[in-house]
């Protein structure tokens, strides 16, 4: 499953292109080492690291899929999604929360590796002190592009590069045969957050933006705002704009908030909607779809949901 370098006589350098900036592999003698440049900075990581910190819960997903769940010595505990709870055993350190690290902790693990996303963005610097900190973020403009970015530069540190795409090829096959599915509906989908009694909207181009521009489904209103934290809505905008298919993500059920989704939706104004009378407001798991969003699991999972929707 690790492959470990053997004697190579002659160094050579690799330059690859990737979304999130460029990679350079640099193989000497009896070591390899990568060195991706990223949104946040430049980091040499050491292929095939033994020792690894994880915030990200996309990368957990990726990285347990991939099988190499066995080199994470520490995790953030708290708000773990459920179909990653493993990490939450005795087996990984706590290392703190999704926002905020416990420094002293994660230093006396003496990592090789920090992986963290947009939720760690402002712990780079102080984590980097500790060790080489890898910064991978989504580009919700290319979603499934940069999922894919993420995941083979996983491969790459891991050298299972082709278990990576044989895992990638199964969601293309599958996103394939959502659109097929797609093609034959008539009717508009609204994607929507519900975080402690507010709700807000999603454009072709925002967080969720991939129900749209991949999946194929149509939008019920173009000109929302595309934009990571959505467009803040109203039940009667969703009245007024009334789709085929009601999309729900509930944010208070991974975060620990205290108003249930399904508890707000119930209400005579969106009892009106087209969805809710043709029994079509789907909740979707937020795990997957707000939580470890970039994770292969979750997006395999995602597109389950979808297609099961219709």
């Amino acid at each position: 499953m690790k492959k470990l370098f053997g004697i190579i006589t002659m160094s050579f350098v690799l330059v690859l292109a990737a979304c999130t900036g460029g990679v350079t592999n640099t193989h000497t003698e009896d070591t390899a080492s990568l060195v991706y440049t990223h949104e946040k900075g430049e980091t040499v990581v050491k292929q095939n690291p033994k020792k690894v910190v994880v915030f990200d819960w996309a990368t957990m997903d990726t990285m347990m899929s991939l099988n190499m769940d066995d080199t994470i010595i520490g995790t953030p505990h708290a708000n773990m999604p459920g179909y990653l709870s493993q990490f939450t055993s005795d087996n990984y350190t706590n290392v703190g929360s999704a926002k905020e690290a416990d420094f002293e902790v994660i230093a006396a693990l003496e990592p090789e590796l920090i992986i963290i996303s947009g939720r760690q963005a402002d712990l780079y610097d102080q984590l980097s002190e500790i060790a080489p900190t890898l910064y991978l973020s989504l580009d919700y403009t290319d979603y499934l592009q940069s999922v894919k970015t993420n995941v083979m530069i996983l491969a790459e540190i891991f050298d299972v590069q082709t278990q990576a795409k044989e895992l990638l090829a199964a969601i293309d096959t599958n996103i394939t045969e959502l659109q097929e599915q797609t093609a034959a509906i008539e009717g508009t989908t609204l994607m929507t957050l519900a975080n402690d009694g507010k709700v807000s909207a999603y454009g072709n181009e925002s967080r969720f933006g991939l129900v749209f521009e991949t999946f194929g489904l149509k939008n019920a209103d173009e000109s929302i705002e595309s934009s990571t934290h959505g467009q803040s809505i109203s039940f009667e905008y969703i009245l007024a704009t009334n789709p085929d298919y009601l999309y729900v993500i509930d944010r208070s059920a991974v975060v620990g908030g205290t108003s249930s989704a399904q508890e707000l939706f119930a209400n005579d104004i969106i009892a009106q909607t087209k969805a809710a009378q043709s029994g079509n407001i789907i909740y979707l798991n937020a795990d997957y779809w707000y939580a470890a969003s970039g994770g292969i699991q979750a997006l395999q999972e995602m597109i389950t949901e979808i297609a099961n929707s219709l």
